[in-house]
């Protein structure tokens, strides 16, 4: 048994969200979860100081 409910999982894929099943069955279950509203933690969304530490970390520069 795999622990996902995949009957409810494809309701809500193909129903709920309107996805082709190609388009279910090629996401991963963690970016339907996304995808359907649902996050284990408040650190799942991106923030103004999580957004300017990536920022200071992977900065954009131009080479050439």
């Amino acid at each position: 048994m795999s622990g996902l409910d995949w009957p409810g999982l494809m309701r809500a894929g193909l129903c709920g969200l309107g996805l082709t099943p190609d388009r279910f069955w090629a996401l991963t279950p963690a970016e339907l979860w996304l995808m359907l509203g649902q996050s284990d933690s408040a650190d799942a969304r991106m923030g103004r100081d999580r957004l300017g530490a990536l920022m200071a970390q992977f900065p954009d520069t131009t080479t050439g």
